[in-house]
């Protein structure tokens, strides 16, 4: 029976240790810095991919719908080029980045709390890393919703012939001559004005509304918009991390300073103490 208790008694105390362990370890985690790393990897992911189909779609379908001549759009193939590697460069960069500021969340949640405990003390080093990633998260910010507002004018021209076809397809659309409804790419200037032909009109707009390489490529550059705008609110959720977490730091630098001169000011009061007492005693002996 007592064999039994003890070891009733060892397991109670093995699993309570498990799980002050994995409490001490969650709380460690910086949820925010995984929440906007996951948010980051999700836009990404969908900008990069969905917009690298999409510019191999639309291209395919300028080449056989609006410039058949190869040298009109060879400009326009060697600058869609030239945007899916910078894809490329985009997905690997971020990649990176998002493991680095997850890596920062971490070790800076585990700073601040050692540095509640007294533990531990920050460098100006450490600060100075949080401030220039909080500087190059700014600029990221900045740089990414200036590619968000450039993702939304594909979307924006493929919506205009989406409607286009819509209209001339609707039953109420009472249309005497399809033939003059046309739409022409030449004059947003993704083709030069020489291109052959340059515009599709009626009943041929509307097949080119029904190919796989437009209804695919429409809705990828909306995909690709929402994926821009997931990572511009991933990298301002960055920003508010990195803005606290210095702040934080910053803080406890101060309380750190404002403690070691009290207990300074503590020692010499004692030791001042002490020694009047000492001479007390001697006046009294």
């Amino acid at each position: 029976m007592e064999s039994n208790a003890e070891e009733t008694q060892d397991e109670g105390q093995e699993s309570k240790g498990c799980f002050e362990c994995c409490i001490k370890c969650l709380g460690g985690v910086p949820y925010a810095s995984l929440v906007a790393t996951i948010l980051c990897f999700s836009g990404v992911a969908l900008f990069c991919g969905c917009g690298h189909v999409a510019l191999t779609g639309t291209l395919t379908m300028l080449e056989n719908h609006f410039s058949r001549v190869t040298t009109d759009h060879a400009t326009l193939t060697m600058v869609i080029q030239i945007f899916q590697y910078i894809i490329y460069g985009i997905a690997s960069f971020f990649f990176v980045y998002a493991i680095i500021l997850l890596a920062e969340g971490f070790y800076t949640t585990s700073a601040i709390k050692k540095e509640l405990q007294s533990d531990f003390k920050t460098t100006v080093c450490g600060r100075c890393i949080t401030a220039f990633f909080m500087f190059l998260t700014y600029i990221l910010a900045l740089a990414f919703l200036a590619i968000f507002g450039f993702t939304a004018i594909p979307v924006f021209l493929f919506f205009n012939m989406w409607n286009t076809c819509a209209a001339m397809r609707s039953p109420d659309a009472n249309i005497t001559s399809p033939d003059s409804i046309c739409v022409d790419v030449r004059q947003y200037g993704v083709i030069p004005w020489n291109a052959t032909p340059g515009k599709a009109c009626g009943a041929t707009l509307g097949d080119i509304c029904n190919t796989s390489e437009f209804y695919l490529s429409y809705h990828l550059y909306i995909v690709a918009l929402a994926g821009a705008g997931a990572t511009v609110i991933a990298l301002i959720h960055y920003l508010m991390i990195l803005a606290a977490n210095w702040a934080y730091l910053k803080s406890a630098v101060s309380t750190h300073e404002y403690q070691d001169i009290k207990t300074k000011d503590d020692q010499d009061l004692e030791a001042e103490a002490r020694s009047k007492e000492g001479q007390n005693s001697s006046s009294y002996s």
